[in-house]
């Protein structure tokens, strides 16, 4: 697998609804005294465009925009961030050197709250890691690959060279936002104090608040957007802003300009209206009319979610999964009309499975619930809380939709510590889906007690092996090939099992060797994608291996990975000491496969 084709996904572009476009050049405010300075580009080396307000992103990227009413022209911001403007008076007043955020440094989570250490780019090229980033194609089919990506992007890491901290965090926030993880998306564009942002992060931030139903999210960058990246979008967060800030005397010009000038029109602009009229003295009523409005945009999920519009269904079917994922993390939507985005969420990583049940348990006594919802947290309390065992064991049965075939990913993300409390004596003939569950979640340990008593061979004795993380001794080619394959592909999961079983080091040299050519398993084989993730691996860069992990596991489904990938990934990922996600990935193949 080369690495051009692995990341040649269309450049992102912004998510706005069309008239929303055309920023012009502007000077910017210099990072503090301390950061990084950013430096020219290599000539010849291509530049990652930024999101331009006005231009539809690919359909599997994002959501696309109506066709566009008025002519637009989309400027590009470079990637390297023009030269220096001193902070205005006024945010010096209002932020002290002792309180201001460095560039040099961005992200929500450290290292001691479960984040990456702050060297996990190491001296890595900086525009090189946001092309990267820019180019990869989200979701990924993996929940586990995703949750680390995820752990990635949000940590509190060192800028890296040849890039702009600001421009840093806009590229993670941008393809957290593809990944669904819209809350992600806004902590990383909070990370940045206002007077440092860049044209790139002011379009960035907006689209993670309309990601997250949240206008207000606008409000204290609207000054700085309208100095530094001026688009038509902004000009309509004025009128927001002045509105939801009991302003209407200010907000109803400004919105009438708007319509002169033709800033937006239709749904677009009556959504903008009704932000305005949210506001304290707002003393208006508009009402939203979806009739004749044929695809779903940013603009049009986020203004919806936050005053409370519900959005038609087949509209959701125009946009990309990961609106659904918005829309499972907006508490705006109704209990009900949360679950099935809730577990489609789950299956991806967006949400946890105490999360999934929490919610389920919400809407056990919400009185909106439907039927079909309520019957499924009754079974889910019952899976859970029974003190009958085969009452437990039935109610799994029926979350995971009988007993013919393979569940949802999501169910067994959901029922993950209902299977953690079963008994491994009576749970023998579920266990493939019971040892399936609790890796969902990352019960490794739970999951290792299993061992003795499931069948060696089988779906949950491979996954156990894959996951355990006490393992005490390798396995042989004899454990290697006693492996049938189990329910679905059977012949890839068991290039599967020996890709992860490799790649963990459970297999000596000479059954690596034997394995691979008696599977045609050309784990030797080199392209760009493995030298430069061997690269980042030998030299301790987490980050840059994440990242470069996720490019190989760009495919529709865990079917389209190649087992070859699988082991350079967990190879990779367990040389730079995350050897606990390495694991669980390896397993989740076995799983879903």
């Amino acid at each position: 697998m080369a690495l051009a084709p692995a990341i040649g996904q269309d450049r992102p572009e912004s998510i706005l609804p069309p008239g929303f476009g055309e920023p012009t050049p502007a000077p910017r405010p210099a990072p503090p005294a301390g950061t990084q300075p950013a430096r020219p580009a290599t000539p010849g080396t291509s530049q990652p465009q930024p999101p331009t307000p006005g231009q539809p992103l690919p359909p599997s990227a994002m959501i696309q925009p109506l066709p566009a009413t008025t002519p637009e022209t989309a400027l590009p911001v470079p990637a390297v961030t023009p030269a220096p403007v001193d902070p205005t008076v006024l945010a010096r007043y209002e932020m002290p050197e002792s309180a201001r955020r460095s560039l040099a440094t961005v992200g929500p989570v450290t290292a001691s709250q479960g984040g990456l250490e702050t060297d996990a780019f190491g001296d890595v090229d900086g525009q090189y890691v946001e092309t990267l980033m820019r180019r990869l194609t989200a979701p990924l089919p993996s929940r586990w690959m995703s949750i680390l990506l995820r752990r990635a992007l949000v940590s509190r890491v060192d800028t890296p060279s040849r890039t702009n901290g600001a421009d840093f965090a806009a590229e993670r926030a941008w393809l957290l936002l593809r990944m669904g993880e819209s809350f992600a998306a806004r902590a990383v564009t909070q990370g940045v104090d206002t007077d440092n942002y860049t044209p790139k992060l002011y379009q960035v931030a907006m689209n993670a608040s309309l990601a997250t139903g949240d206008p207000a999210g606008f409000c204290p960058v609207v000054p700085g957007a309208m100095r530094y990246a001026p688009a038509r979008g902004w000009t309509m967060a004025q009128a927001m802003c002045a509105g939801l800030s009991g302003n209407p005397a200010q907000a109803t010009p400004l919105i009438a300009t708007a319509k002169r000038r033709n800033l937006a029109s239709g749904v677009d602009m009556l959504l903008a209206q009704k932000v305005v009229g949210a506001g304290a003295q707002g003393r208006q009523a508009v009402t939203i009319e979806w009739d004749g409005v044929d695809q779903l945009t940013a603009w049009r999920f986020g203004l919806a979610m936050a005053t409370g519009v519900a959005i038609p269904d087949e509209l959701y079917a125009t946009a990309g999964p990961q609106v659904r994922y918005w829309q499972a993390l907006s508490p705006s939507v109704p209990l009900g009309a949360r679950l099935a985005p809730a577990e489609s969420a789950a299956g991806q990583g967006v949400l946890s499975s105490a999360a999934l049940v929490d919610l389920y348990a919400a809407a056990a006594n919400d009185d909106d619930t439907q039927s079909a919802a309520s019957a499924t947290a009754n079974d889910l309390q019952t899976a859970y809380a029974d003190p009958n065992v085969g009452n437990r064991l039935t109610a799994l049965r029926q979350l995971w939709g009988g007993t013919e075939g393979q569940p949802a990913y999501a169910r067994l993300v959901l029922t993950a510590r209902a299977a953690a409390r079963m008994n491994p004596a009576l749970g023998k003939d579920d266990a493939d889906r019971l040892v399936a569950a609790m890796l969902s979640a990352g019960m490794d340990r739970t999951a290792a007690r299993w061992l003795g008593a499931v069948p060696a061979g089988s779906d949950a004795w491979a996954m156990i092996v894959l996951s355990d993380p006490d393992a005490y001794r390798r396995l042989t080619y004899a454990d290697l090939a006693s492996y049938s394959g189990g329910e679905g592909d059977s012949a890839l999961k068991q290039r599967m099992l020996f890709a992860g079983l490799a790649g963990l080091g459970r297999l000596n040299q000479g059954d690596i060797e034997r394995a691979a050519e008696t599977l045609n398993v050309r784990i030797g084989a080199e392209n760009a994608w493995t030298r430069a993730l061997d690269r980042a691996a030998r030299a301790g860069q987490s980050g840059t291996v994440v990242v470069l992990a996720a490019i190989g596991m760009q495919a529709p489904g865990w079917k389209g990975i190649p087992p070859e990938a699988l082991y350079r990934i967990v190879g990779a990922l367990r040389a730079v000491g995350l050897d606990g996600e390495a694991r669980m990935i390896a397993a989740e193949a076995i799983a879903r496969a």
